[in-house]
């Protein structure tokens, strides 16, 4: 059975989200201490950015697509010092309390620093490169529609990712206490500042 451009990108957006990394445990930790919303809206931050990579390998547009991968170690760099900066910042923050949603942080900032954060990482467009072919999909050759009907694809595959898992974990926010969400803030800002310095290191040894 051949599936659809749309059921494929599906399949491959799921596959880009439901691995646990430091984006992942950002919007879990948005969706535990601000609610189920915050940590959906940030995980669609996420879907654009990988959306907007989709984009541009399956278009074909070279010149942008060499640019990122000619920058990628810059890109690279920016994304892990933000990932400290990020991780400490959680690791500090102060959780309201059970079932008092966040209102500190607005929906559109939520948005805006997860696709900023996975916009910097060009692995992504690489992965697109290299994994097209093999759905079928030649860059600048595929038709238009087919072309948007597979990034609409992965783009709802992310999203729909994101809605299980934040909505599943925003729903026991209520029952989680104070020192509770402070624990899960420590571990989740430890752990994020632990990828960025990953991310660093791994730029280091490969130089």
């Amino acid at each position: 059975m051949v599936l659809s451009p749309f059921v494929q990108g599906i399949i491959i957006g799921l596959t880009l989200a439901v691995p646990v990394g430091p984006i992942s445990l950002i919007c879990i930790r948005r969706a535990v201490d601000g609610g189920r919303l915050h940590g959906i809206i940030s995980g669609i931050g996420v879907s654009t950015a990988d959306s907007f990579y989709a984009a541009v390998a399956v278009l074909g547009l070279t010149v942008v697509s060499a640019f990122i991968i000619a920058q990628q170690v810059f890109f690279r760099a920016v994304a892990g010092l933000v990932l400290i900066a990020v991780g400490i910042r959680v690791f500090l923050s102060v959780p309201a309390g059970p079932g008092v949603e966040d209102g500190q942080e607005s929906y559109a900032k939520d948005y805006l620093t997860l696709f900023a954060i996975a916009i910097a990482n060009p692995m992504t467009i690489i992965f697109f490169l290299v994994i097209l072919p093999g759905f079928g999909i030649v860059p600048g050759v595929t038709s238009l529609f087919t072309s948007a009907e597979f990034v609409l694809g992965i783009f709802s595959g992310s999203v729909v990712w994101w809605i299980v898992l934040c909505g599943s974990v925003g729903s026991v926010r209520s029952r989680l206490n104070i020192h509770n969400l402070q624990l899960i803030n420590q571990i989740s800002g430890v752990l994020i500042v632990l990828f960025g310095i990953g991310m660093l290191v791994l730029l280091l040894v490969h130089r």
